[in-house]
Formats: structure tokens, C-alpha cells, sequence
């Protein structure tokens, strides 16, 4: 039986108050597993995907490297951006516009218990909808995310990802560039990968601007075959 998770686009939402939502559903989930393992409930745990496109924002993981931002907090507002040092693994990434971000918040006790599948099917259904468009997007050794001509100098990444897990329930997630200004990536020092491009769907098919709905509903498509889910659409204001 396929297993049930609440779909929300959340549209266009300021990255901390989307990360303030992630945190509630987050401590939602965890608070029935904790009830279930104290009292013997059974309650079932709900699962959570929610799609999202910030404004102009550059979040640094636990194990990142401040340096690894380029620029000052003036420049930043100049720029129109803002920064948070965030509790996801990885390095510093950038959100933004022309980006579709997507926070998978899932029990995986109802899925496997193994945050590499985890990881690993995120990446298979960012392959398997690129592949769509006539791409051939792969894994990068010891590299997290989707990368584009991997192995040879021209090596560029167009999915970065980033989660945190605790008692088997994640957060945060993907991000996924469609119609991105890459020139805000010239401001940091993407996931710490020296030397290393970052690209964008549009940019890739030669395109002033790719359909980021066509997109969102591959990727979902992918999303419920790779986790055998099924996904509810739920209207929400946050």
C-alpha cells in the first residue's frame, strides 16, 4: 500500500518563516512517535512535501564554513539577500527566485530507515525529470546533489541538497534550478566546491524561461514512484 504524504506549494515565501512551517511539522511528527513509543498508541505519523521559491538567500549547514560566503552583510543588502545559519548537513547554497525548493518531511519508519536510500532517491527523481528534457544529469563522488558532465572540466551543478534527520524524520531537502540568477552564485563558494560551475535548466535548453509547473509535477511524479507514495494536495496558508 502506498504510503500517504500531504503535498503544499507554499508559492513565494521568506525562507525563514518557510523554515519556521518545516519546524512545526518537524516537532509534530516526532511528538506522535514519541507519544506511540511512551504509550503504546499506534497513532500513524504524518508525511509532508512542500514546494517552495524564496527570495534571494544564502543558508550555511553545521559542518560549513563561513568563508565559503564571499561577501558582507552590506554587499548582501545591496544584493537584496539575507543569510541564516541553518541545521541542515552540508555547506553554504543559495535560494532564490527561478528555483524550485522542495522539503520532503517524512517519517521514513513509514518509508526505510536509511538516510543514504533517502538522499539517493532525491537525486534519482531530480535525474529522472531531467532526463525528460533530454538531459543526462548524474552523482558526483563524495559530491551530494545533481551535476551535469560529471568527470570532465565543463563539470557544473544544477541540484544542490541538504537535510537533516533525527529519529528517522527529515527535514529540509532540494534545491532545484530552472530559471535561476546564477549570477548570486558568484557570491559564495557553492557547497564549498572549489572550481566548480553551477548551471540552470534554462540555461542548459537555451531558453529565456522553462515551465516551472511542468517541472514541480515530474519531479512529483518521480517522487511517488521512487518512495511508492501518494501524494495529497492540501491548500494551506502558512
Amino acid at each position: 500500500m502506498n504510503k500517504k504524504v500531504v503535498l503544499q506549494d507554499l508559492g513565494f515565501k521568506d525562507y525563514k518563516e518557510t523554515w519556521d512551517y518545516q519546524e512545526t511539522l518537524f516537532k509534530e511528527i516526532v511528538d506522535v512517535k514519541i507519544k506511540n513509543r511512551r504509550e503504546n498508541t499506534g497513532l500513524e505519523t504524518p508525511n509532508h512535501f512542500l514546494f517552495v521559491e524564496h527570495p534571494h538567500v544564502y543558508t550555511l549547514g553545521k559542518s560549513g564554513d563561513i568563508n565559503n560566503l564571499l561577501v558582507d552583510e552590506k554587499r548582501l543588502k545591496e544584493k537584496g539577500a539575507s543569510f541564516y545559519k541553518i541545521n541542515r548537513g552540508g555547506d553554504i547554497t543559495y535560494h532564490g527566485p527561478g528555483q524550485i525548493v522542495g522539503y520532503p518531511i517524512l517519517d521514513l519508519d513509514n518509508f526505510f530507515t536509511d538516510i543514504h536510500k533517502y538522499l539517493r532517491l532525491l537525486e534519482e527523481m531530480v535525474i529522472l525529470t531531467l532526463a525528460e528534457y533530454g538531459l543526462k544529469a548524474e552523482r558526483s563522488d563524495g559530491e551530494t546533489g545533481v551535476w551535469l558532465d560529471v568527470g570532465t572540466p565543463f563539470a557544473r551543478k544544477i541540484c544542490a541538497m541538504g537535510v537533516r534527520a533525527s529519529r528517522w524524520v527529515t527535514m529540509h531537502g532540494f534545491a532545484l534550478n530552472i530559471n535561476a540568477d546564477l549570477g548570486y552564485f558568484d557570491l559564495m563558494i557553492p557547497c564549498g566546491i572549489k572550481d566548480k560551475a553551477v548551471t540552470s535548466l534554462n540555461v542548459e535548453l537555451g531558453k529565456k524561461e522553462v515551465d516551472m509547473e511542468e517541472v514541480k509535477q515530474k519531479l512529483l511524479r518521480h517522487f511517488e514512484t521512487l518512495f511508492e507514495a501518494e501524494l495529497l494536495k492540501e491548500k494551506t496558508e502558512v
